[in-house]
């Protein structure tokens, strides 16, 4: 029975891994370099920002990081509970795989499963955790369109091949952020 929960998490796993490096890892290694520059008195800080000083010219990267956050908190003043229900997901990737380790872990202590019980439980909420990430992800990338848009018509960046890296980065860092932490960081040490 263990095994059979252990090939059934692995799937939406290893999809939620694959689709983290097409649409996120990937898209950032090609464009989160690229050099681009901004018109500073239409490309306003993200939220939270206190720097005094910004800088015109960053990379693709650090700008579709900013673009990210925008999106966020227009989405959340916009629609604060699509915004809220996304961040609930989140919240849910980062607490349930390390709380099932636990357990899974206490539960082969006491003898009361296998190791492959205990494994089985872990990927089972890990893939859980995914699966939920994934599917919470949609509205997000709609926010993060709406406000490439809004960029797009503010003509934040002079040279279009910028903007584009832009945002294309900014979609990337939503990808990355969907999966659980845990599973983030495999794809770091695998990669």
């Amino acid at each position: 029975m263990y095994r059979i929960i252990l090939l059934i998490a692995l799937l939406p796993i290893a999809a939620a891994l694959a689709a983290r490096w097409w649409f996120g890892t990937r898209v950032l290694a090609e464009d989160g370099g690229h050099p681009c520059r901004s018109d500073l008195s239409n490309w306003l800080p993200a939220p939270g920002d206190e720097s005094i000083v910004h800088r015109a010219e960053e990379s693709a990267d650090e700008f579709g990081r900013q673009l990210r956050l925008k999106a966020l908190a227009d989405w959340r003043a916009q629609d604060p509970k699509a915004a809220a229900s996304r961040e609930g997901a989140r919240r849910f990737g980062l607490a349930v795989p390390p709380l099932s380790g636990v357990i899974a872990i206490f539960a082969l202590v006491v003898g009361k499963v296998p190791v492959m019980g205990a494994l089985a439980i872990f990927l089972a909420a890990t893939a859980l955790a995914a699966l939920i990430g994934m599917l919470t992800l949609p509205p997000e990338l709609a926010a993060i369109h709406r406000a490439a848009k809004k960029t797009r018509e503010t003509r934040c960046f002079p040279d279009r091949d910028d903007e584009d890296a832009v945002i294309r980065c900014a979609a990337a860092h939503a990808w990355d952020a969907a999966l659980p932490p845990i599973l983030r960081l495999i794809g770091k040490s695998g990669s």
